[in-house]
């Protein structure tokens, strides 16, 4: 007998629609996408445990980092140097997701 469900697709680093939310997931969180771009988002993570997970997580990183700045202030930018090693280690994480 054969499954009435519709297949669901796969879901996860490989899949280009789930690289496409990861990259997008700090602008919707901070409230600059379009409307139909959060409509996107929402609906695609509707139906994909991976992203929720990693939404879930950068949020959590986010409230730390909130809590962080609340306690230490920062007192002046961060060094460039120390900017294109976050940037550069960003861009590692994202390969290694195989974005």
């Amino acid at each position: 007998m054969k499954n009435s469900e519709p297949e669901r697709p796969a879901h996860g680093p490989a899949d280009a629609s789930c690289v496409e939310v990861f990259e997008r997931l700090s602008e919707y969180l901070d409230g600059e996408l379009t409307p139909a771009d959060c409509a996107h988002i929402e609906e695609h993570i509707r139906d994909c445990p991976p992203c929720v997970a990693f939404l879930e997580s950068l949020r959590s990183c986010i409230r730390a980092s909130h809590s962080l700045l609340a306690e230490h202030p920062a007192s002046r930018p961060l060094p460039e140097d120390v900017c294109e090693k976050l940037k550069a280690a960003w861009q590692a994480a994202l390969q290694r997701l195989g974005a």
